[in-house]
């Protein structure tokens, strides 16, 4: 079986609820996976908005999650670690952590969940970006997952 990454909140293609953008409570919604790979040493996990008016838009950046971790919980705590749950980076709201759906009116957005399941722990500093998360996995990305959610206002 290949890395597979879910939601209790939405399905793929869904609708993500609003308490999960800047229209609620902007908290990050559950999430879950199953068959990582032998030898996964940490997770990953991008979000991000390839729909933004000033192209891709980044809403969150999670790196070192636990390789015994199978889940993440609705509403990561927003600060450079979450305990037990990996080190975070700057979103393009320039803050830590999750930061919702939170589009301009008009036609729904897509969010793209990516996770990645890795041969290494990532020697990178909290706040870190997308790009240097990016950089940092390339030749230790063991499998992928991706789950998109659609919002729009």
């Amino acid at each position: 079986m290949a890395l597979q990454l879910t939601s209790s909140a939405f399905n793929e293609g869904g609708t993500i609820p609003t308490k999960h953008t800047c229209s609620g409570e902007d908290i990050s919604p559950p999430l879950s996976w199953s068959d990582a790979p032998a030898g996964t040493k940490s997770f990953a996990l991008i979000v991000d908005d390839p729909d933004a008016p000033v192209g891709v838009w980044v809403h969150w950046v999670l790196f070192n999650i636990p390789p015994d971790r199978v889940s993440l919980p609705g509403g990561i705590v927003k600060a450079e670690t979450a305990p037990g749950f990996g080190i975070q980076g700057k979103n393009d709201f320039r803050r830590l952590g999750y930061g919702g759906p939170c589009p301009p009116p008009g036609k729904p957005h897509r969010y793209f969940f990516k996770l990645y399941a890795l041969d290494t722990i990532l020697n990178l500093n909290p706040g870190c970006s997308k790009a240097e998360v990016e950089r940092a996995i390339q030749g230790h990305i063991l499998a992928q997952a991706q789950l998109m959610g659609k919002f729009g206002r």
